[in-house]
């Protein structure tokens, strides 16, 4: 198990003021980076439902310790921006969301130079890792579409800046979403055939949606329907939080275990250190499947 304490200090800096088309006000970011080091790969982080950059801290500080720059988008959904549901509003906020994205990629050299870490970074080597809702924003970037009621699939948000990525809860195909899904959340169709850039797909074996009929197999739909190269991680005792992902005794958490969130930290940094051509030997070393304080585990890929 590629578990480790992080030996390095990280600083972050916020806010950082971004022009995002279709919004009212600028997007804010958060930069995340170890204190020391040069030629850092990149992370851009997406969140789910209702965070904002201040989220996520147990991945975020791990892996900036690790060696990564990370950025943190709050996307239009955050708590701090109040759109809801019944907002008119929120039936657009899934594209605003891709669009937030878009506007990091297209103008990470000036994010970075906000920060004080342009001359840190190295561009050739950008992720993008979502969880929830931003697992399906990251997919977006990664060459998913969104089906309308037709089944016929929309435009290609794809993005050339990304060389892999990581979906953590990725909500799968819209054949067997819920009477509220369907309704609400029409977006929630996705179409995960022409994906095609390598990426990690996270699913918790406790993982029910209340969003779909299925069970937890619903998360595994991004990596058994879209085309290879592709992993599938799956957390054998892991709810949709993952053990407490978005923060430490945060109210969302239904599975509060901090040994599985260092996992699956330590896990995505092998896995993007292997993608991105940095390190391979974690990711080699880490198996196909093992057992740990955070319960079992098991990777397949194709």
């Amino acid at each position: 198990m590629p578990s480790h304490t992080p030996a390095r200090q990280t600083v972050s800096v916020k806010p950082i003021g971004l022009s995002s088309p279709g919004r009212d006000v600028d997007l804010h970011l958060r930069v995340t980076a170890p204190r020391e080091g040069r030629d850092l790969p990149v992370i851009v982080f997406s969140h789910g439902n209702a965070w904002s950059m201040d989220g996520y801290g147990p991945l975020v500080d791990r892996w900036a310790a690790a060696g990564f720059l990370v950025v943190q988008p709050t996307h239009p959904d955050s708590r701090r921006i109040g759109i809801t549901p019944g907002d008119p509003r929120f039936a657009t906020i899934w594209r605003l969301r891709i669009n937030d994205l878009h506007a990091v990629l297209d103008h990470l050299p000036d994010v970075l130079a906000d920060a004080g870490a342009q001359d840190r970074a190295d561009l050739g080597r950008i992720a993008l890792v979502g969880h929830s809702w931003g697992a399906q924003t990251v997919g977006a970037l990664l060459g998913a579409r969104v089906r309308d009621a037709a089944g016929v699939p929309g435009e290609d948000f794809s993005h050339p800046a990304p060389a892999a990525g990581v979906l953590i809860t990725a909500p799968g195909t819209g054949e067997t979403l819920t009477s509220f899904a369907a309704e609400h959340l029409p977006f929630m169709r996705p179409d995960f055939s022409t994906m095609e850039t390598p990426a990690l797909v996270v699913a918790g074996g406790r993982d029910h949606s209340q969003l779909s009929t299925r069970g937890p197999d619903w998360f595994t739909d991004a990596y058994h329907r879209s085309p290879s190269p592709k992993a599938l991680l799956t957390l054998a005792e892991a709810e949709h939080t993952m053990g407490g992902i978005a923060g430490e005794a945060v109210a969302e958490t239904s599975d509060e275990n901090p040994a599985r969130v260092a996992f699956l930290a330590d896990t995505v940094t092998a896995y993007l250190q292997a993608s991105l051509g940095v390190d391979g030997s974690a990711w080699a070393a880490l198996g196909r499947n093992g057992t740990g304080e955070g319960g079992g585990w098991e990777i397949v890929s194709k």
